[in-house]
């Protein structure tokens, strides 16, 4: 079990708690709600600074982008004023220590000489469409969790429980945040050996998200959370690989549909192995389906015990990591990411300890999330095996896009502590920009269509 003295809840969890054994897991009374416009924000952070002031309030976020911003182009930095509080290493963790995870701490030991973390001014820089916040707030007294959790009732558009009382609340609020809608990107996935030798696989994704439409309910969208199209460019020997997935809520109701073309087969098959601790696309084994997006897919193999709330260093507005100012070789280095081009800040997440649940099975005995309190994006998790032993580390580099304001990484690391490799997803400084907002439909994504696309 976690250190009690590293964690705290909250007096509004405590009353949360003992609210749902009352009410069996409906949502919060009008009066709790009342609370997302006073002393929380709309999604349930605490408005306020920490008492030392380390920590700002959030006012609002970034509501505009900075001057000469062109949208379709990379997103300027923001904060590029900003010069390093500290950096925290090896030598100096214990002064540090009690606002680290685990897995960070172990990340400092791992790589003593070349790793550490550089800390900037923390900004709140978390923003989202107003109708977002609006959903939010009527989520919190209409959501409930069905059946034994695996799925939602009574949500629209964005994260259900802004006001958790379960671990389940919180990774629903991640699996169901407002991520605009839709998304194409052409990326880049470095797997560097342990030598610091890689080649970059390129993906082109296209993803629609139609609980995210403001006039979307659970109840509107079939069970249907997400689709998702995937196909890798390069290199020659993986390129039309292409992976189409039916993202359902509740899969173990329905578990996704997913389907695989193959250009050597030349044939189109139904893949029902992505999905849990089966290997991600090109991952070389560092990877599971189920780390994409920090965490995807049905929860049922876990169970989900709500820690609290902890000040933690966090990787945030990653600005200068997605700078088109960069080459990949700035970034992708031996053992890690080039700490150069990192931005730690301290901030207050939500913690959940989520452990193998008895009868089942996955390559990770136990996982502790670590939940951005301003934007419900997972920002940390880390992974331990069957021994008990810190196993990877994952990390969200995050920034806060400007065409429609919202939270996303801009990379997410995996990085495995024992064979000394790491995997890097979502790299484009040599490409193009991430683009919101396009004219998708669920027609896109009919697995008939594979084979042609595989041919283009």
């Amino acid at each position: 079990m976690m250190d009690a003295r590293k964690y705290w809840v909250s007096g509004l969890i405590l009353a949360a708690v003992v609210g749902l054994a009352a009410t069996a897991a409906a949502g919060v009374t009008p009066e709790e709600a009342a609370r997302l416009d006073n002393e929380l924000t709309p999604l349930g952070a605490i408005r306020g600074s920490n008492d030392e002031g380390t920590i700002p309030s959030w006012d609002g976020g970034i509501t505009a982008p900075p001057a000469g911003y062109e949208p379709g182009s990379f997103h300027p930095d923001p904060f590029a004023g900003d010069e390093v509080k500290y950096a925290i290493t090896a030598a100096n963790l214990d002064q540090y220590r009690d606002k680290l995870s685990p897995g960070q701490i172990a990340m400092l030991q791992r790589y003593p000489k070349t790793w550490r973390m550089d800390v900037y001014p923390s900004r709140r820089s978390a923003s989202y469409p107003e109708f977002v916040y609006e959903a939010v707030r009527d989520n919190a007294t209409s959501a409930s969790l069905t059946g034994e959790g695996y799925g939602v009732a009574g949500a629209r558009v964005s994260s259900p429980f802004p006001i958790p009382s379960e671990g389940l609340h919180c990774i629903w609020n991640h699996l169901m945040r407002y991520r605009g809608g839709s998304l194409h990107h052409v990326v880049g996935q470095a797997v560097p050996t342990s030598g610091g030798s890689y080649t970059m696989v390129t993906m082109e994704e296209k993803i629609l998200l139609p609980y995210n439409n403001p006039e979307a309910t659970v109840e509107t969208i079939g069970n249907r959370l997400a689709y998702f199209l995937q196909t890798v460019t390069a290199p020659a020997r993986l390129a039309g690989n292409i992976l189409l997935v039916h993202e359902t809520l509740d899969q173990v109701k329905e578990p996704r549909k997913a389907w695989v073309y193959n250009p050597g087969q030349r044939r189109v098959r139904r893949a029902p192995n992505v999905a849990y601790d089966n290997p991600g696309t090109a991952s070389d084994a560092q990877r599971t389906n189920d780390q994409y997006d920090m965490f995807n897919g049905a929860p049922d193999r876990y169970t989900w015990e709500l820690v609290g709330r902890q000040e933690m260093y966090i990787p945030y507005n990653s600005y200068q990591l997605h700078s088109d100012e960069l080459e990949y070789g700035d970034i992708v280095h031996t053992g890690h990411l080039n700490p150069d081009q990192l931005r730690y800040e301290l901030h207050r997440v939500w913690v959940v300890d989520a452990r193998i649940r008895e009868g089942t099975r996955h390559i990770y005995a136990r996982r502790t999330f670590f939940f951005d309190e301003d934007s419900w994006q997972i920002v940390g998790v880390d992974q331990y095996d069957g021994r008990g032993q810190i196993w990877r580390i994952s990390e969200a580099h995050c920034i806060n896009y400007y065409e429609q304001p919202l939270v996303w990484d801009t990379v997410q690391v995996h990085l495995d502590l024992q064979n000394g490799r790491y995997l890097a997803f979502g790299l484009n400084n040599e490409g193009d920009v991430e683009k919101f907002g396009l004219e998708l439909s669920v027609d896109d994504y009919n697995p008939g269509t594979l084979r042609q696309l595989g041919r283009r």
